[in-house]
């Protein structure tokens, strides 16, 4: 195919105002050429919907829950909804605060992969203070519940394509053959795990294989603290 029509979408929460201008005019710069945006705002009014609508893109409302993770599950499985109903080819999850280069969307469709993600870190807390990890973990062993984040002398070394146990949904293409079957979901607080775990597991188990090109690199805007502080997970 030659140009695969994409949709290009995250769930957003006013939690996110802080770069949203930034968020806004990356989506409005991609040098792709087939590609749509749809976002789907679980903030408790409309105010940050507005502001998204003013800036001219497309955003729809999700359903607001007291817990964090509901609301992104949720919001994240209609934009899956219009996708698979509009004969689009593939996801590209960009979420409300990772900024890729503008030609992210070519180089991950070059690889003609079904999960197939850029390269961005966040903190992890450690004792002697925040280290960035990057949102790409790796499996030694062949046990399920053992995933490390891959080190730096690979996420940060030659450029090339990386086959991942798990990654993030911050900046990934997915084809909509793995969306067919899998829905985002978490299993808060019973497992620790984000939807971006729980999706790379039901991938795995069936059968698909998730890469990362770690030479698409992109900026992470995070908040003092985490982006998870004052936040109800």
């Amino acid at each position: 195919m030659e140009n695969p029509k994409i949709l290009v979408g995250a769930p957003i929460h006013e939690v996110k105002a802080y770069c949203y201008k930034d968020y806004c005019d990356i989506l409005k710069k991609l040098t792709y050429k087939n590609y749509d945006i749809l976002l789907a705002d679980n903030s408790p009014t409309d105010n940050f919907m507005n502001l998204i609508k003013k800036e001219g893109i497309p955003v729809i409302k999700g359903p607001y829950f007291e817990g964090a993770m509901d609301r992104i599950v949720a919001s994240r499985n209609l934009i899956v909804e219009h996708l698979l109903n509009n004969d689009y080819d593939y996801f590209f999850s960009l979420e409300a605060d990772v900024i890729p280069p503008i030609d992210a969307i070519e180089r991950l469709l070059a690889h003609k992969k079904e999960i197939v993600s850029g390269l961005y870190f966040n903190f992890q807390i450690l004792r002697e203070g925040r280290k960035p990890a990057p949102m790409a973990w790796f499996n030694p062993t062949n046990n399920e519940k053992e995933m490390y984040y891959l080190p730096d002398e690979i996420s940060l070394g030659p450029q090339k394509l990386i086959k991942l146990f798990a990654c993030g949904l911050g900046c990934v293409l997915i084809h909509k053959n793995v969306l067919k079957n899998i829905r985002f979901r978490h299993k808060y607080p019973e497992h620790s795990g984000f939807d971006d775990v729980w999706f790379c597991k039901d991938a795995r188990e069936q059968g698909y294989e998730i890469y990362l090109d770690n030479s698409i690199k992109c900026e992470h805007i995070t908040i003092p603290g985490g982006k998870w502080i004052g936040l109800k997970k």
